[in-house]
């Protein structure tokens, strides 16, 4: 059995590169850090795809020309090869026997990778990379993975203490290829070869992705495993973009943040800003509903206000009742648009299984939140619901720069009392239907006074309201 170890380094130049100055690459905001900006521009990531690990798609152009029609520009790329479908193909070469060798690359898959990474870039897409799924190394997706050791020529179980089974669910956190660091509870000596396979294949990756402007890195999709995992990763991240003089943002994606008031992972990553340096607030999508849903994910907002990084909603939940929480497209829309007013980054619909991705219902949401986008910038406002008055839970949302613009979201049809006693001159408000991504009529309200805002009808609705005319001094 062989045992030899290849160390990569993280600075080979991929072929075909993007050719991008540092200070084009993605980073917050300088005028709002809560969001980001792209080519020097601010911009709002907004997405829905059919599949998580994108870079493995036949037709990935064509999707990608769907999701950028509809107004979309972000995609959540899981660098999985989970063999469920038919058209994945694993980053290790396979040999006649049928196993894996560790040391040599399959270079079909990584051509894959390269070629997602163009495209998006071609199109302003941003990329938000998971280095690690949990679910890729546990039951029946552990049994044809090469990182288990039968089906590779590399290491066996003596050596690593991985073995050929493990049965419990991911979020068991029973696999011990998520705690090769030295400290973690599981850690052993032995796993010591598995991480050198490991920094392996994650810099191999970055000798691709550092050279494109156009993508995140998050370290894991929804973890159990402790912050010291994650942690590791991001600083190798860090260490390999500051040697080749670009900048990288990271962040990890934990499995308690759907309550993230008692999450003790969520704390620390908005306490720790340098390691942290965006939030991935996924999992909030799931589990909670209406107005506590908001609750939830305000309050992390508020939590950031000491150290303003931007949010990145890369899975946002909605295709049925689970029971586990994944809500109706309903719930879905609901949510997209309320992380919306509420200052999220980057709004995602999770794949179909777990969410509704680009199907007609996502492609309409996208494109109305285009066109509010049109009238007011999501990143020149912030909430106000205390401008809001006869207001049902749940009925309306607002975000706003009172007295200049406005953008008021009702879930379902409603009426509500805008406050505008403070603020003279006429007001046009523009109305997007969310179900349908039309236009719908305009109005016009004169301030000074509370004003009543009735949506056009039932269904989701946002009213763009600005300032069209100062009043005049008598």
């Amino acid at each position: 059995m062989r045992t030899i170890l290849c160390v990569a380094t993280c600075l080979v130049v991929a072929v075909n590169a993007q050719s991008m100055e540092p200070d084009d690459y993605i980073r917050p905001y300088r005028e709002n850090p809560f969001y980001w900006q792209y080519k020097d521009e601010p911009m709002l990531l907004l997405g829905g795809s059919k599949d998580d690990n994108l870079f493995q798609l036949p037709d990935l152009e064509a999707h990608l020309d769907e999701m950028r029609a509809a107004g979309g520009n972000v995609i959540r790329n899981t660098m999985s090869a989970r063999q469920d479908v038919g058209f994945e193909v694993y980053p290790f070469k396979r040999l006649n026997d049928g196993k894996y060798d560790l040391d040599q690359w399959n270079d079909e898959y990584w051509k894959r990778f390269e070629n997602c990474l163009r495209l998006c870039a071609e199109r302003d897409i941003i990329v938000q990379i998971e280095l690690w799924d949990r679910f890729d190394y546990s039951q029946e997706h552990w049994e044809a993975s090469p990182w288990r050791p039968a089906n590779n020529v590399n290491y066996s179980v003596e050596q690593t203490g991985l073995v050929n089974q493990y049965p419990q669910p991911a979020w068991r956190n029973q696999q011990p290829f998520f705690h090769t660091i030295s400290g973690m509870p599981k850690y052993a000596k032995e796993l010591d070869l598995v991480r050198g396979y490991q920094e392996r294949i994650v810099d191999k990756m970055l000798s691709y992705s550092l050279n494109y402007g156009n993508v995140l890195y998050c370290m894991d999709n929804e973890t159990s495993t402790p912050p010291a995992w994650g942690r590791y990763w991001m600083k190798r991240i860090q260490d390999a973009a500051t040697a080749k003089g670009v900048p990288v943002f990271v962040t990890d994606m934990f499995d308690d943040g759907y309550e993230p008031r008692r999450s003790a992972k969520i704390r620390q990553a908005i306490d720790d800003p340098a390691a942290y340096t965006f939030l991935d607030i996924s999992q909030v999508n799931s589990r909670c509903f209406d107005e506590e849903h908001w609750n939830r994910f305000m309050w992390v907002v508020q939590e950031l206000q000491a150290s303003p990084r931007p949010i990145t909603n890369t899975k946002i939940y909605s295709d049925g009742e689970t029971n586990w929480g994944s809500g109706t497209p309903v719930d879905g829309v609901e949510r997209f648009w309320r992380n919306l007013i509420g200052g999220a980054a980057s709004c995602r619909f999770h794949r179909p299984g777990a969410g509704i991705g680009l199907n007609d219902t996502a492609k309409a949401c996208i494109t109305a939140a285009r066109k509010a986008e049109s009238i007011v910038k999501f990143w020149d406002v912030s909430p106000h619901q205390e401008l809001l008055f006869e207001r049902e839970p749940d009925e309306a949302y607002l975000a706003a720069n009172p007295g200049s613009k406005y953008v008021l979201y009702f879930t379902d049809g409603g009426e509500v009392t805008l406050d505008l006693t403070q603020h003279e001159g006429t007001y046009t408000i523009r109305w997007v239907s969310i179900g349908s991504g039309d236009w719908g009529p305009t109005a016009s309200v004169d301030g000074g006074q509370q004003v009543r805002v009735a949506a056009p009808g039932k269904g989701g609705w946002a009213a763009c309201i600005i300032q069209t005319a100062t009043a005049v001094a008598p």
